[in-house]
């Protein structure tokens, strides 16, 4: 038996659909899906459970990371905590599947390989059309260094303590994964004999990256960072990473918790304030939920600021709120991603609620 384990959050339901249908349909049914929905909205979350609960293959959990950052590496971890098979296939909603997937995931699988597999990528129009899986047109196919879809042994994911979890928003996962395991002593294949997947249209990230503030969370330059980051794994020969309670979900108790948690205090946007709170009153705060909000100084917007500042007087330095968020973005990726959490930018983009349960 093998798991085939989906990563998920706030995607339209007809691909995810499309992708299940195509698992429907195949020659061989010694497999089981797991999917992750790693902090879909409450209505979104309702309608993909009764979605996959639809499928008598599959099985869905959800873990409360509504108000995080998206981290694939933590999505596929909290998965991979789960797992009773010997196998696991990390798959992705986009794929539209060929109907002999299973049967040559259980040809290839080998607990000393790690195989990543050819995909056929479909335009836009193409990827609206509904016909069988060999008749869809393919506009072009990845090559050796897309590592995505991949069949790992469950045991040697586990012997690293599975996917980096400073990785978060997109990057760099599957490379820094499968070059861990290699360190680990496994062999990387690249499945190419046959296109077993299709890839159903969609934007990038990179190209919805956003400059300004946005109640989408967004970090400036992360696909950069996480990219850096690989290089410094890679450099350093790292197998296991030092992480500790990876796969961890976040629960609905500790959700709670601090969604009704009062703000304890506010931050103004001076540089000082906001970094005398990431590198003291943060790393010093133990057992409870502390939260606070990242508001504009209003004297900033006073006629006495402009006029001394115009006359060389000391006048307060600021941050802007986007500079906030990806200071604190970074903190929280780098320093306490395995603390339950919220981070949320208000509708109006006037202030910035962090809260975490120490």
């Amino acid at each position: 038996m093998i798991t085939i384990l989906y990563p998920y959050r706030n995607r339209d339901l007809e691909r995810v659909k499309r992708s299940l249908d195509s698992l429907a349909l195949q020659t061989d049914h010694r497999f089981k899906v797991l999917f992750v929905d790693y902090g879909s909205s409450p209505q979104q979350a309702s309608q993909m459970e009764q979605l996959i609960n639809s499928y008598s293959f599959a099985y869905y959990i959800y873990t409360y990371t509504c108000m995080q950052p998206w981290s694939r590496a933590k999505a596929l971890n909290v998965g991979l905590q789960q797992l009773a098979t010997d196998f696991v296939f990390t798959a992705d909603i986009d794929m539209i599947f060929s109907p002999h997937l299973v049967s040559i995931l259980h040809e290839v699988k080998h607990p000393q390989k790690a195989v990543y597999f050819k995909v056929g990528f479909l335009s836009r129009e193409e990827s609206f059309s509904e016909k069988p899986f060999d008749q869809y047109i393919i506009s072009f196919t990845s090559d050796v260094g897309a590592q995505g879809l991949s069949l790992f042994a469950v045991e040697a994911l586990k012997a690293i303590n599975g996917y980096d979890e400073f990785l978060h928003f997109w990057g760099a996962e599957d490379i820094d994964i499968h070059n861990r395991l290699e360190q680990l002593g496994l062999s990387s294949f690249f499945y190419e004999t046959a296109i077993l997947m299709l890839h159903q249209w969609h934007p990038t990230y990179r190209n919805s990256e956003i400059k300004s503030l946005t109640t989408d969370l967004q970090l400036s330059s992360i696909v950069a960072l996480n990219h850096k980051h690989l290089q410094y794994n890679d450099i350093l020969f790292k197998t296991t990473i030092k992480q500790k309670d990876w796969g961890i979900q976040v629960d609905k108790n500790a959700f709670k918790t601090m969604e009704s948690e009062p703000v304890a205090f506010t931050i103004l946007n001076t540089s000082v304030a906001v970094t005398h709170f990431l590198f003291v009153q943060l790393p010093k705060f133990r057992g409870g939920v502390l939260k606070v909000r990242f508001e504009e100084d209003p004297f900033a917007t006073t006629m006495k600021y402009h006029i001394k500042r115009i006359l060389g007087k000391k006048v307060p330095q600021y941050y802007t709120l986007k500079e906030i968020n990806d200071q604190v973005l970074l903190h929280i990726i780098s320093f306490y991603h395995q603390y339950p959490y919220m981070y949320q930018v208000s509708s109006d983009l006037k202030s910035i609620t962090f809260a975490i349960k120490k």
